[in-house]
C-alpha cells in the first residue's frame, strides 16, 4: 500500500477521494467542538481534539497530519508503535488510550506524549522506570500521565479504570515520579447510559484532584457520541474516532 497518498494538486493533477472525505469530517467535528465551546463560554479556551486512528492504516494518520492535525490516539501498542516509526518525520503527538500492560511501558515511552490509561499502581510504577531509562538514553520530554477513573457503578466497570477512591494514591505516586507529569483524569462514560452524570462526577474527582496537584487540570473525556456534553462539563481533550475516520476498514 502506497505510504504516500496522492493529493489534491493546485494544477488539477492527482486526487485523493479520501483526503477529501477525511477534510469533511474532520471539518464537521472541528465545527461541533466549536460550537459547543461558544455554547459552554469556552470559545477562548476549546478542548485539545485527539483523533483516534486505531484500526486504521498509517497513510490515513498521514492524511489527517496534512490536514492540520496534531493529535492522534491509539490503544494497541504493535500497531501504535509501528505506525509511530512509519510517521516519524510528522511531528505528531501519541497519545496511548487502550488498557496497557506493565511489560509494555517499555516500548509506549519511546514513541508517546501521554498515556490516558494510568488506572492502577504497578503500571505507574513500570512507566516511572521506563521513563527514567528512556530519558537517560534521549532526553525527551516528560510522560505526561491521566489517571482513567472507572464512572461505572460497579466496580472497576467494564469501561475499564481505577475506582474513584484509588485516585489519591495514584496521584501521589505519578506526581512523584521523575520524567512524569500527572496531566489530570480521564474516563469513558458507562455503555448505554446518559453521559451526563458520568462526566458531572468526572469533574467533581477532577476539582479534588487539582485541589492537592493544582498542575493536574486535564480531562480527557468526550467521544464521537458526547463530545458536546463532554466539553459542557469541562473536558479538556476530546478522543474522536468514528465520526473523522469513519468504520473501522475490513480485515484482510
Amino acid at each position: 500500500m502506497n505510504e504516500h497518498p496522492n493529493t489534491q494538486q493546485p494544477d488539477g493533477g492527482h486526487t485523493d477521494p479520501r483526503l477529501d472525505q477525511l477534510r469533511e469530517r474532520l471539518a464537521a467535528v472541528r465545527e461541533r467542538i466549536s460550537s459547543a465551546a461558544a455554547a459552554a463560554g469556552r470559545a477562548e479556551s476549546p478542548p485539545q481534539l485527539i483523533v483516534v486512528t486505531k484500526f486504521h492504516p498509517a497513510e490515513d494518520v498521514r492524511r489527517l497530519a496534512a490536514l492540520g492535525v496534531t493529535d492522534v490516539g491509539e490503544n494497541r501498542d504493535q500497531e501504535a508503535s509501528e505506525k509511530a516509526a512509519a510517521l516519524a518525520g510528522l511531528e505528531l503527538r501519541w497519545h496511548f488510550i487502550g488498557q496497557l500492560q506493565s511489560n509494555k511501558a517499555k516500548s509506549v515511552v519511546k514513541y508517546a506524549h501521554a498515556v490516558h490509561s494510568v488506572d492502577r499502581l504497578p503500571l505507574a510504577g513500570a512507566l516511572a522506570k521506563a521513563m527514567a531509562a528512556e530519558q537517560e538514553r534521549t532526553g525527551r520530554a516528560p510522560l505526561e500521565c491521566f489517571i482513567q477513573v472507572s464512572l461505572d457503578d460497579d466496580a472497576g466497570g467494564h469501561r475499564g479504570g481505577a475506582l474513584p477512591a484509588d485516585v489519591p494514591a495514584l496521584a501521589e505516586q505519578l506526581a512523584g515520579s521523575a520524567g512524569i507529569r500527572l496531566a489530570g483524569v480521564m474516563a469513558v462514560a458507562p455503555f448505554g447510559a446518559d453521559p451526563v452524570p458520568a462526566f458531572e462526577k468526572l469533574a467533581e474527582l477532577s476539582a479534588r484532584l487539582t485541589a492537592v496537584h493544582p498542575g493536574a487540570t486535564g480531562i480527557s473525556a468526550g467521544m464521537s457520541q458526547d463530545l458536546e456534553q463532554a466539553v459542557r462539563l469541562g473536558a479538556t481533550h476530546l478522543r474522536v474516532g468514528s465520526d473523522i475516520l469513519g468504520p473501522r476498514p475490513a480485515l484482510r
